[in-house]
């Protein structure tokens, strides 16, 4: 029963909160505000660029890099979600430009873990595996690192 009071209150509230903030209708456009400038494609080049991270690849590097990564595992791409693996391979480039292969066991570590490996695949989160996947980004999405 408390349950059921505590949730009416809360929606109660929400119900409240919501009406206050819709009584006006106006935009920020209509109060004399602009939204927020976007990066141009350059100011973003130049931001990843300082960051340490690699423009997005070319459609056909893209591909060969998938296909690298499903090589290793099917399951690392998660369904629908190459840009995903994309990014988070990009990243990876990041911690490899920063570190080079100083530490190459660190840098194994961190890409089973960029890639959720560890929670969603502990069955190959070996260094073995961590390793494989610092090859495939470094060959395909950062090679000049």
């Amino acid at each position: 029963m408390r349950t059921r009071t505590t949730t009416a209150g809360i929606v109660a509230a929400l119900a409240l909160a919501l009406t206050a903030c819709s009584g006006s209708g106006s935009t920020p456009a209509d109060k004399g505000t602009s939204p927020e400038p976007s990066l141009s494609a350059q100011d973003w080049d130049k931001a990843r660029e300082a960051a340490g991270i690699p423009p997005k690849p070319t459609a056909e590097v893209r591909k060969a890099y998938l296909d690298a990564l499903t090589a290793i595992h099917p399951e690392i791409i998660k369904p629908g979600k190459e840009d995903q693996a994309v990014s988070r391979g990009l990243n990876q480039c990041s911690s490899i430009k920063g570190k080079g292969s100083d530490d190459r066991a660190q840098l194994a570590q961190q890409a089973l873990e960029r890639f959720t490996i560890t929670t969603r695949l502990p069955e190959i989160a070996t260094p073995d595996t961590g390793e494989r996947l610092v090859d495939v980004v470094h060959k395909h999405l950062c090679p000049d690192f």
